[in-house]
């Protein structure tokens, strides 16, 4: 197989501050997981030396294996009743104005995780009253009653990535459907939830199927998108088709605006979560 070589423009500056230090010290030191770590983020160096990180919750082991993904993946281990304590504190001592949740999937649990989910979002907000909350959330296979349980707790953010174009979904997402994404995405919206999505580009998709995307998500309700260029994280995972160029990028933006969604983050090094606090209302 051959391995496309990185464009100057995908090179990121990694330099640790204060900040960083710290952050990566809470982290470490209550036994937390991150996605910055788990996905290798390209930001996770600007984004921990702000002192901001995405948390991931119920624990590190996925039970699916998509194949963009770098988190691991198997027999998860037993959900860790002190989580969302650890999590919430973690932020206090941060000091964070606004924080990311996301999880691995546990279609191992009756509930997927949704109680659990819940629960974290709960004692953020009572532990840090004046935080502002995204939360990445899973499809639950698309149970809206599960979905409502995050939903109940009114983080300020609700999204769900629809990661790929609909003809690229089987291939790359084991178990996640497109249609089922997309329905996950109107219940939110539904709900009065700021409703947000993202994608990765550079998997072999055309513009004509990403154009068809922005329209399928802006049809339920979706008001925010985050479009950044997809990097194998490792040998084990699905290889990079093309690096798109920045100026597709910006195209992508204008074009998401155009069409209607309030807020569009495109550029190559963007993820789903990156300046997140820039997507409140």
């Amino acid at each position: 197989m051959t391995y496309l070589r990185k464009p100057a423009w995908l090179k990121t500056n990694l330099q640790s501050t204060e900040n960083f230090t710290l952050v990566n010290k809470i982290v470490k030191e209550n036994n937390l997981h991150t996605i910055c770590t788990s996905g290798r983020c390209p930001n996770m160096c600007e984004c921990w030396n702000r002192g901001t990180a995405t948390f991931m919750i119920l624990g590190e082991i996925c039970t699916r294996a998509c194949r963009f993904c770098n988190t691991l993946t198997g027999k998860p281990l037993p959900v860790d009743p002190e989580e969302p304590r650890k999590v919430a504190e973690s932020i206090r001592l941060m000091k964070l104005k606004h924080a990311v949740i996301t999880s691995v999937d546990r279609d191992d649990l009756p509930d997927k995780g949704a109680a659990h989910w819940a629960k974290t979002i709960r004692v953020i907000k009572t532990v840090n009253p004046q935080l502002t909350l995204e939360v990445l959330i899973p499809d639950f296979d698309g149970d809206t009653e599960l979905i409502d349980r995050v939903i109940a707790e009114k983080p300020e953010i609700i999204s769900h990535n629809l990661e790929t174009v609909k003809r690229l979904t089987t291939q790359i997402r084991t178990k996640a459907k497109y249609e089922t994404s997309l329905s996950v995405l109107k219940h939110i919206a539904n709900s009065g939830a700021t409703a947000k999505t993202g994608i990765m580009l550079g998997l072999g998709e055309t513009e004509e199927e990403v154009l068809e995307l922005m329209d399928d998500a802006l049809a339920t309700g979706c008001s925010v998108l985050t479009i950044g260029q997809y990097m194998q994280p490792s040998r084990k995972n699905i290889a990079v088709s093309e690096y798109i160029h920045p100026d597709k990028f910006a195209e992508y933006k204008k074009t998401g605006l155009i069409k209607g969604f309030r807020i569009v983050e495109s550029a190559p090094l963007v993820r789903s979560s990156y300046c997140a606090e820039k997507h409140l209302l």
